[in-house]
């Protein structure tokens, strides 16, 4: 029988659940909300009946296995995530409560039920790794650019994902020292200048009236508008920086760029590569290469990649 593992992907409005094979392929899926409340447990249980149902539906042979990716920050060795973008999930003790409704919806011990957890971002880079635009690199990093700037690394084969679970996060990427503060405490990252909330603030900010998305930005970039065309190209000298610290950092020369900004083509890439030849210069880091990512599910699959969990998918 081909082997099996449950993949779930947490997200801010949504969370998917599917059976995956070794191969890639869905054999089943669903969705729930992600309820906007402050009570956790209220949070959970849309999502706990759709991994119920979808567990208990599954065919498994063996010990069930489990890859969760959420938004971060987490803590890997702890279990416990606290989403930016849920506030009602703080330290939220989701591989235990996760393993629990496994458990039950299979009829098996918990203890018998293996849960891995991994940030969105370092699920996405094990996606696109494994099937997606990083296939053919042992070393890569990916990155999602969209309402934040997330990321995560490929290193040899395997996932890189330091001391909590939260490596390579590449958003709070200081490239301004004497910027204004961050959100997390930092000045001048790259999320303030380089996501597509930012970049349409600041755009709306010089005179675009436009829209009110980053769809709209970048369509009246592709157009010549001239505020928009400026607005993104210097938040992708912004990206290009912490692109290349990372690179540097971690001597590594491929990147895939995904997430909803980065679908608008070579209005955002044609600007990144340019930048990139500025800030990427020491000769190890040349040529610095950044595909466009090419999967619709890569944050699902990189945690079903996680589940899987043999040198090949990225993890121990």
């Amino acid at each position: 029988m081909t082997e099996h593992v449950l993949a779930i992907d947490i997200g801010g409005t949504k969370i998917a659940v599917a059976v995956i094979d070794a191969s890639g392929t869905v054999v089943t899926e669903a969705q729930a909300p992600t309820p906007a409340t402050l009570d956790p447990e209220a949070i959970f249980a849309p999502a706990a009946a759709a991994i119920a149902r979808i567990a208990a539906d599954a065919s498994w042979d063996g010990p069930v296995r489990v890859g969760i990716g959420s938004a971060g920050p987490i803590d890997g060795p702890a279990g416990t995530i606290s989403p930016v973008n849920i506030p009602g999930w703080r330290r939220y003790p989701i591989v235990d409560r996760v393993r629990t409704v496994v458990a039950a919806a299979v009829d098996a011990a918990p203890e018998t039920v293996a849960v891995g957890l991994a940030g969105d971002g370092h699920c996405f880079a094990l996606g696109e790794h494994w099937l997606g635009a990083g296939r053919d690199w042992t070393s890569m990093v990916g990155m999602v650019l969209s309402t934040g700037v997330g990321g995560g690394a490929v290193i040899d084969n395997r996932l890189f994902t330091g001391v909590t679970g939260n490596s390579v996060h590449l958003g709070h990427i200081s490239v301004n020292a004497w910027g204004e503060r961050c959100v997390c405490g930092c000045h001048g990252c790259v999320e303030m200048y380089a996501r597509g909330p930012a970049m349409v603030a600041e755009a709306r900010a010089r005179g675009w009236d436009g829209g009110t998305d980053a769809q709209a930005l970048t369509a009246d970039a592709r157009a010549g508008h001239p505020v928009a065309v400026a607005v993104i190209d210097h938040g992708m000298r912004a990206l290009a920086a912490g692109i290349a610290s990372t690179a540097t950092n971690l001597d590594i020369r491929t990147f895939v760029l995904g997430g909803g900004v980065s679908k608008a083509g070579a209005v955002v890439f044609d600007p990144l590569r340019r930048h990139l030849e500025d800030f990427a210069a020491l000769p190890f880091v040349q040529p610095l290469e950044v595909r466009p990512a090419e999967l619709e599910n890569a944050g699902i699959l990189g945690a079903a990649a996680l589940a899987l969990g043999d040198a090949r998918f990225g993890t121990a």
